[in-house]
Formats: C-alpha cells, structure tokens, sequence
C-alpha cells in the first residue's frame, strides 16, 4: 500500500468506523516507532516517527539522552559530543537525530500492521463499550441466536448480548429466531468491546415500554409513579398526569386498549393492569386494589398501614389467586394492606 492509499484507507476508517483519524496517525506513528526500535542498528534506542497527515509521508527521529561519560550505548550521548554539536546541551537534555527510513524490513513492518489492527479493535471496541453504556436502562430489540440450559445470546445489532436464566420470565417458551424485547440492565468493558446483559424480568422493561408506545409518557405529560410487578404474570403501574384535562390511565391503555396490548404482547401476554396515582393514601390504595370494590379504608396505628373493608363476595377477587392482587397493591402503594370483608375477618398484606 502506498502513502496515498493509506491516507484513503485511514479517511474510509473514519467515515464507516467512525474512529478518529487522529487516532489512527498516532497509532502507525506508534507501531512504526516500535518496529524501528527492534531494528538492529537502533536497538534501545528512544525512536520518534512523525507522519505526515496530507500525504502519509513520515520521518524517524533517534532520541539520545546526554550524559557525562557515554560509552556508544544506543540512548546516551557523550556531554562532549553533544556539545560539539551545540554548546548549550547539558546532562539530561535530550539529543533529537533524524535518521534515514530505510525500509524497515518485512518482519518489523508486519509487526507495525498488527500493532495498527490491534489500534482499530481498541477503537472499535470502546465505540461499542461507549454506545451501548447508553442504553443501559433502555429497552432494545434483539433476536435469539443461541440458547443453552443457563442462558440465552441474543443478536441486538451491532453486537450480541446474554439473557441470563435469572433474567428470563420463567416458564416462557423462547425459541431460537424469535424477536424479543429487552431491558438492558447492565453493560461492562471487555478487551472485544462490551459484555451487555439483558432481561425479561426487570421491571424497568415495563416502564420502557409505555414510554415507547405512549407519546404522553415521553414527552412528560404522563408520569409513571410505581410499578408492582410479578414477572410472566401480572404487572401494576400506577401513571399521574399534573393536567386535570388528561387522563393518564386513558393515555396509557389507549383506544380499545391498542396501546397497554402492544406492552402486553412484548411480555409474553403478562397482564397489566394500569391504575391512577394519588397522593391521596386511600384513594391510591382503592385504585391499587382494583379491579375489586372498595367500602372503606382506615388508616391503622401501626406506620404505613391501612385497613381496607371490601364487600364479602368480591374478597377473593380484592385478594387475588394466592394473594397476587393484594400483594401487588401493597408493593405498589408502599404501604400494608390490612384486608377485611363484611364479616370482619382480617387478611394483611
């Protein structure tokens, strides 16, 4: 390759990779120098090479520190024939040559290739590291391209991430080639780019994804409060709108429930149940506990707790299968729910 097919080569680098061309010039100057370095005649010593940046063009400099009593050593510099040459020099000043770039030899210039090559994978894998450390605590698309008893690898673009057994809604059937969406949870910096893992579980993935189907919710008019969540099978989310015109619940369950389905269908069909957020303790707890009737709710002694009364027939549904509902309510409002029905018999969650 001659210099002007480098200097192509390093703009083509830019313009796809987006790695700095910068970068690069310093990384052949780097390469170059330390191929010079194991050249024989120059072995130990200090070796500088400038590129030239329009036209690939580059000179080699041989640094030489001076010293009192140098003994021919590559890197030092008799004070005496330093001095020679300018009578200013003293020990520990640096003396700088310019040296002839005879071609370095096959096997130092395939060494400055690698060193080059290795230069671009750094690059390359901080762009990705740095690209995707904004995503975490986003939600992205990703197809299943691998599946093992302990973990699932999925292709989510320009790199592949880990869907952990811990991060999998249990009981979900995920087959290799399906899309699925994920909430990235974490992202660390490996020497190949970044190790990203991704989750089905997480209930931040919940809140992603009203946020990307509900326009109200990304541009703030909608406020998301709480989640309550039992992956794989019943998520609440409590949403609060400032305006009184605006019906949060409304905005996010959408026209015959288009929007909170599109959230349902990305979670496997996860029930969602979407209620309005009160600052109001009773009639935050009441909507939680929907979609059973509330008679009456009584703040306790005891800190954070609430004794709610629901009509005998609709205990069960204000309970919920094994409890569901009501645990979901009271991890949502932050506070315990002292179920009773007309018959006074108490229930605490």
């Amino acid at each position: 390759m001659n210099t002007a097919e480098l200097i192509g080569a390093i703009s083509q680098l830019e313009r796809e990779k987006g790695i700095d061309k910068e970068y690069l010039f310093e990384a052949i100057e780097a390469a170059l120098a330390v191929a010079y370095k194991k050249n024989v005649a120059l072995h130990g010593a200090d070796v500088k090479v400038e590129m030239n940046r329009e036209d690939g063009s580059f000179r080699v400099f041989k640094q030489s520190t001076v010293v009192e009593n140098g003994l021919g050593q590559e890197g030092e510099y008799d004070l005496d024939e330093a001095k020679a040459i300018n009578p200013e020099y003293e020990i520990g000043d640096v003396v700088v040559e310019e040296i002839d770039p005879t071609p370095i030899g096959r096997i130092a210039a395939q060494n400055a290739k690698q060193t080059v090559l290795q230069k671009i994978r750094e690059a390359e894998s901080g762009k990705m590291f740095t690209e995707y450390k904004k995503k975490v605590n986003s939600v992205v698309t990703g197809i299943v391209i691998q599946k093992d008893s302990k973990s699932i690898i999925v292709d989510i673009g320009i790199s592949k991430a880990i869907l952990p057994a811990n991060e999998q809604i249990e009981g979900e059937d995920i087959k290799i080639g399906d899309k699925l969406k994920l909430y990235v949870a974490k992202v660390d910096k490996t020497t190949f780019g970044a190790d990203i893992v991704v989750s089905r579980t997480n209930s931040g993935i919940v809140g992603k994804l009203f946020e990307n189907e509900v326009p109200e919710i990304a541009d703030g008019t909608v406020e998301i409060k709480s989640i309550a969540r039992e992956p794989g099978s019943r998520t609440k989310i409590a949403v609060y709108a400032e305006n009184p015109n605006v019906d949060p619940v409304g905005a996010c369950v959408g026209q015959k429930g288009s929007r909170v389905q599109v959230v349902v269908d990305a979670l496997g069909g996860e029930k969602i149940d979407v209620v309005r957020w009160s600052s109001d303790a009773k009639e935050f707890i009441a909507a939680a506990l929907s979609p059973a009737q509330v008679l009456s709710i009584d703040e306790l002694e005891e800190p954070n707790a609430y004794r709610v009364m629901v009509p005998s027939f609709q205990l069960s549904l204000a309970i919920g299968k094994m409890g569901q509902n009501a645990r979901l309510a009271a991890k949502l409002t932050g506070w315990k729910i002292d179920i009773k029905p007309e018959e006074n018999i108490s229930l605490e969650f």
